[in-house]
Formats: C-alpha cells, structure tokens, sequence
C-alpha cells in the first residue's frame, strides 16, 4: 500500500513541476494574480477543468495511470516521465538508491496501463478457476486471430475417444483463395 502513496505523491509533485515550466515559459516574473490566469491556462493545456487542477494541487484527487499518461503526451514528456521523481532541474533522481523505474517498452508482455492489467486479471480468473476450459478457449480464440485460416491450435487436454468421422480433406487452395491470402483476406471455409 505504501507503494501506491509513494507514486500518487510522487505524480503531484511532477504535476506541480509541470505547472512551474509553463509559468517560467509564460511569464518573466509572475504576480498572485498572473497566476491564477495561468492555472486555467495550464488546465486547459491539460484538458482538465480548472477546478480538478485545484484538487489535485489540494490532494483531494490522485493522478491515476491515464491521466498521468495524458499529461506526459500534452506536456511532451516521455512516457513514464510522471512516475519518477525529478530534481529542480527535471532529471530523474533515485530516491531508494536504486535506478528510477521505466515505463516497459510497447513490445514488453507486461500490462502497461490500467486496461491492459484488467483483461490480464480478467484472463487469469477464468484460467484459474476453470484451467483446461479457459486454455481450450483461450488457444481457439488466438488460433483465429493470429492466423487466420488455420485452425484452433492443438490443446494438450485430452478429447473424449469417439468413433472417428469420415470428414472429407479441405480442398487445395486454387488460385483465387491464394490471391485473396495475399491481400489479407482469408477465404471462406467449405460447409460440410
């Protein structure tokens, strides 16, 4: 739990260090007044309302994963930029000794956002509550999406032992079922 505080507070501090960037890039030498214009300013650059800019600045509202994402994009940050802390000068500092954390690259397995670690929550809940079901599903359903045409992928769950069916061999694709391959589209199967 402690980690989840730590990332909150540390999301604020670096919106607030947004906010002094563009006050400096705004304004040589701004008075009380000049600021609050520029708070309705910078929440606009933020599309957020002014006033959930004033609860986050009043800690009344958490940064959370899109929004943090949000900010990096509008303030041309790298992403992850808003977890990790940063110096005056807006460098990432080790606060526990060790390297900041980074955000995993888009081809990384791990969930990067909050939706990705939903669906693989969702995923390992039905895996684990009902594993062969959820494998035999889970391999037919990628079986289609990541090649398209071949059939579900063998699952390692046995099959009940029925008389073997006289099912008729898949016609050899003709020219045109080739020709519809090479642009992506896979042709229809032949009803039994």
């Amino acid at each position: 739990m402690q980690a989840v505080r730590d990332v909150a507070q540390i999301r604020r501090d670096n919106a607030l260090a947004l906010f002094d960037e563009f006050v400096r890039n705004t304004v040589k030498h701004p008075d009380a007044a000049t600021l609050r214009g520029l708070e309705g300013r910078f929440a606009e650059r933020l599309q957020i309302q002014p006033s959930y800019w004033s609860q986050i600045k009043s800690r009344s509202r958490q940064i959370g994963e899109r929004l943090a994402r949000q900010f990096e994009q509008l303030c041309h940050k790298p992403p992850g930029w808003m977890d990790v802390p940063h110096d005056a000068a807006g460098q990432p500092v080790a606060s526990t000794g060790r390297p900041p954390a980074a955000t995993p690259p888009p081809e990384s397995p791990l969930p990067q956002d909050d939706d990705e670690r939903f669906i693989v929550g969702l995923v390992l809940t039905y895996y684990r509550r009902h594993p062969q079901r959820a494998r035999t599903h889970l391999l037919e359903l990628l079986g289609e999406v990541l090649m398209p045409g071949a059939g579900a992928a063998p699952t390692t769950a046995p099959k009940p032992a029925a008389p073997p069916a006289r099912v008729p061999a898949p016609a050899a694709p003709t020219d045109d079922d080739r020709t519809l391959w090479k642009r992506g589209v896979a042709p229809l199967k032949p009803k039994r």
